[in-house]
């Protein structure tokens, strides 16, 4: 912790162990990011993200560093929502997350929603590079403000290259001071709630999905690469969830 803000980082490295499993030779949390390994599934190492302080405040530095080897299953899960509260000064918080999936690697990242909380001020930066032969399942959901609650200032970044090639760099920032018209129809539409799904499996490079839509606030569209998005907004948390578990199950879980 510094006069700033708390500064923390956590790093996962998920290996083939050999013998059809998946260890975990790195599992290190800082400050407020504990991890925890939790019962897996198969082959599937899960590990679980344990807030043990609030936040991020503003000031606050944190970050998650995780890669998966080749032959590695790796879950990511977190234990409760994140919750972006303002801090004593004025200065923003950021969460950083870097991800890489090896050839023959497979990540699923699928933390808790994101709240931005009344008078925050938090950037979030994601970039995640998969192999040639490497499988993701990326899950973001983003609610702006608790009940009642006017959100606060929140950027989001993610940045996805597969096989080094770009196939998706998006950007939406919303709340007090964000470009205007972002609550507009173009964009949330009033809704509180949005998040994505990005999908990325080697068999989509010979079989393709089609774009469609999901209902009336969701939409699948495929990416320039053996990979596609799935983006919804909803009215709350929990229908967004619903929507994005539906597409999920619709592409094979």
């Amino acid at each position: 912790m510094t006069g700033t803000g708390v500064h923390a980082v956590a790093r996962i490295v998920a290996r083939d162990d050999g013998r059809g499993g998946t260890s975990l030779p790195v599992l290190e949390g800082e400050g407020p990011l504990a991890l925890r390994r939790t019962r897996g599934s198969g082959a599937e190492a899960r590990v679980m993200v344990v807030g043990a302080m609030s936040g991020p405040l503003g000031g606050d530095r944190f970050g998650i560093e995780a890669r998966v080897e080749a032959g590695a299953r790796l879950c990511v899960g977190s234990a409760a929502a994140t919750i972006a509260l303002p801090g004593q000064g004025k200065e923003e918080a950021r969460y950083d997350v870097r991800l890489d999936v090896a050839d023959e690697g497979e990540l699923r990242w699928l933390p808790q929603q994101l709240i931005s909380a009344g008078g925050s001020d938090l950037r979030v930066r994601t970039q995640v590079d998969v192999g040639a032969g490497g499988r993701l399942v990326l899950r973001e959901e983003q609610v702006l403000g608790r009940v009642g609650e006017e959100p606060g200032r929140l950027s989001s970044r993610l940045t996805v290259r597969v096989a080094r090639k770009t196939v998706l760099d998006q950007e939406l920032v919303c709340g007090p001071g964000a470009p205007g018209g972002w609550d507009g129809p173009a964009v949330l539409a009033g809704h509180r709630a949005v998040g994505q799904l990005v999908v990325a499996r080697p068999e989509f490079e010979a079989s393709p999905v089609g774009a469609r839509m999901l209902g009336e606030c969701a939409a699948l569209t495929p990416l320039a690469g053996p990979a596609l998005l799935v983006t919804a907004v909803a009215g709350d948390a929990l229908r967004l969830r619903r929507v994005l578990d539906e597409a999920l199950d619709q592409l094979g879980g």
